[in-house]
């Protein structure tokens, strides 16, 4: 029964190895830019003060005025949306996956006055971004490279804690902490197994988001089960079907924009939020209204996406997960906490940290391991010269 143990012991190290082996580069890539990801908002609040203005006691310029002074700013781009927030500048985003561009706009929503043009291509945290989800690669072709990475190293964390087991108790005095004062070979294993058995499952759920968000089957199959056997409903665009009652966007027309009338509504209907909302116009004649209100800013999984008819400004049921929050399914609320959860800000400031802390050891864990193996093979061949002498 021991040897069999043992067997298995000795099978599991072999694939924890060349799994490490195979991953250790895309996984400690992975770590150092999600460190960096980590703080974004906090880092990018304290070096970029045009995103925040004084509060006045004047009304703010509603999203069609500032979406006005923004496109000559920008001509023959498309405005996504304009994102108002108590306390910060407004932000309008010119955003275009076909054309392939990317601008975000900082506007006093007192004022007008514009206080920053982005290009969002030549953005430091966009460029990080672009790196730990796709290697700076075709998405189609990083993605998977980095998720399968991902995938191994959930993997190597299962099969890390089976090898970290200790086998009596003697031995699980030596598992919990690391002996400073040995010698460097004997505190680099210590990091590797005592960091990795602490943090394990803060990088496991860093790995199982990373797949959520990289392979569909893996999202499907985690919505399945959290729904109890239900299939996700995908994301679809919204219309105005009264957009083909010429009638309807005739009346509509000398009227006031139908996003500053849903803004000014959906603000009236909340006194003293101190959230984020956001107005994406629409952009086609038959395109609907979208409210994205947020009352928890540094996270996205609370919102209220809020569809209307560009013309009669009624409001448009959806069915996917991107509706109102209380009308969303435990299933659903899950889903869109993923994201949050894979950066921490669910916890706040210290889900952050953990994060960030699960990052750096994850980041640190191949290289730890390979100066093991490097070691040991050294050791090997040592042992190997000696018995060749000794003949």
């Amino acid at each position: 029964m021991e040897k069999k143990k043992n067997n298995l012991r000795h099978w599991i190290g072999q694939i924890h190895l060349w799994l490490g082996l195979g991953s250790g580069l895309f996984v400690c890539f992975l770590g150092i830019t999600g460190c960096i990801l980590a703080f974004q908002i906090e880092i990018e609040n304290a070096t970029q003060p045009y995103r925040f203005v004084e509060v006045e006691n004047k009304p703010l310029l509603r999203p069609s005025q500032i979406h006005k002074i923004t496109d000559v700013i920008l001509p023959n781009k498309e405005a996504h949306s304009i994102g108002y927030q108590d306390g910060k500048s407004a932000v309008v985003t010119y955003y275009s996956l076909n054309d392939t561009y990317f601008w975000t706009v900082f506007v006093n929503p007192y004022t007008g006055e514009v206080l920053k043009v982005k290009d969002m291509s030549t953005d430091f945290f966009r460029f990080i971004i672009n790196g730990h989800y796709y290697l700076w690669l075709p998405p189609d072709i990083g993605q998977p490279i980095l998720t399968t990475a991902t995938m191994m190293f959930a993997f190597l964390l299962i099969s890390g804690l089976v090898l970290w087991w200790p086998k009596n108790r003697a031995a699980s005095k030596k598992r919990f902490t690391i002996k400073w004062t040995a010698k460097w070979r004997r505190v680099n294993y210590d990091l590797h197994n005592v960091l990795g058995f602490y943090l394990t499952w803060i990088m496991i759920f860093l790995a199982l988001t990373g797949m959520v968000m990289g392979f569909q089957w893996f999202a499907k199959s985690t919505y399945w089960i959290a729904s109890g056997g239900k299939e996700m409903i995908p994301f679809t665009e919204s219309v105005s079907k009264s957009a083909s009652n010429p009638e309807l966007v005739a009346m509509s027309e000398g009227k006031a924009p139908a996003e500053d009338i849903l803004w000014a509504k959906a603000r009236a209907e909340r006194p003293g939020f101190k959230g984020n909302m956001d107005v994406h116009p629409p952009y086609a004649e038959d395109a609907a209204i979208e409210l994205a209100i947020n009352p928890a800013p540094g996270t996205y999984w609370k919102a209220d996406y809020l569809f209307y008819d560009r013309y009669t400004l009624e409001e448009i049921k959806v069915d996917h997960m991107f509706g109102k929050f209380d009308e969303a399914s435990t299933a659903d609320k899950i889903a869109r906490m993923n994201y949050d959860l894979h950066v921490g800000a669910v916890l706040g400031l210290p889900g952050k940290i953990l994060a960030f802390c699960g990052s750096l050891v994850a980041a640190s864990l191949p290289i730890t391991g390979f100066l093991i193996w490097r070691g040991r093979k050294k050791k090997s061949k040592a042992k190997l010269r000696l018995a060749t002498a000794a003949m």
